[in-house]
């Protein structure tokens, strides 16, 4: 029982030290600022409230890991690339939807109905930004919904973009709700129906996920050419008839490759729309 107990505190103590450790080399890298990008261990230390050999260890592990760097002449220390790297998806995000917001205020004005900008996580698609509609009906999301059916339009435009192998990935092994019956016809189906959404440059969602809901999407390359975000124009049915879907569609398009050219962006080699 003793000896349980002494494990137990061990592993309590060894914990602690952990999250001590951790603190610590955060509080480190807090010291840094604009005004004061270079900084000296002793100034650290002092302003943190630790010892000069505690602060260079510190240092030490961050320079290994590119976090800090030290400048060759001065022997101080500044921030590393690896702290623009570990932020780079949270500022691409960023980013994406500062520039967006404008084109989906000009598309909410000029179709009437509510835009949003999509990004996706893996295996669901996200709201990350919203205009509403001008219309006492509409259709809004709270900023954050996740959608994870497989006929939403923005479902649809991240998965044209993976491979069919991935994509089937998806669609059978319960991460999206799959398209209707449980065979391999239905998923071939499907399947080419994402061919043909990334051939016309949008995916449309006419009532498939809510019976009253109309969703055009279509997909924002960054300066790669790679999937970044989908535009989203969603509206009730009532006001968009089948033969007015090539209008808001190309509409949306437009806005996706306005999206695109001011992130400094392009449409793949090949890729269709």
């Amino acid at each position: 029982m003793a000896d349980n107990r002494r494990d137990k505190n061990a592993d309590a103590s060894g914990e602690n030290r952990g999250v001590s450790v951790l603190h610590n080399g955060i509080s480190v890298l807090r010291t840094f600022s604009a005004a004061e990008p270079l900084l000296g261990v002793t100034d650290i230390a002092a302003r943190i409230g630790l010892h000069k050999s505690t602060v260079s260890r510190l240092l030490a592990t961050l320079e290994k890991e590119g976090l800090v760097e030290r400048d060759p002449e001065t022997r101080r220390f500044r921030l590393g690339l690896g702290v623009i790297a570990m932020a780079g998806p949270l500022l691409a995000d960023l980013d994406v939807r500062r520039v967006a917001h404008p084109v989906l205020q000009e598309l909410a004005r000029r179709t009437g109905e509510t835009s949003a900008l999509m990004l996706w996580n893996g295996s669901e698609s996200l709201s990350v930004e919203q205009v509403p509609s001008r219309h006492e009906v509409k259709h809004t999301t709270p900023l954050g919904t996740r959608y994870h059916t497989a006929h939403s339009a923005s479902v649809q435009v991240f998965l044209s973009r993976l491979t069919e192998e991935r994509a089937r990935t998806l669609l059978t092994n319960g991460t999206l709700v799959p398209p209707g019956r449980d065979d391999d016809t239905a998923l071939n189906m499907y399947l080419r129906r994402l061919r043909e959404a990334r051939e016309r440059g949008y995916a449309v969602n006419y009532g498939e996920t809510s019976l009253q809901e109309v969703g055009v999407a279509a997909p924002v390359f960054d300066h790669r050419g790679d999937l970044a975000a989908a535009v989203l124009a969603s509206a009730p049915r009532f006001r968009v008839s089948p033969d007015q879907l090539p209008v808001l569609g190309d509409a949306v398009r437009a806005a996706a490759d306005m999206v695109t050219e001011r992130l400094g962006g392009h449409r793949p080699a090949g890729d269709g729309g």
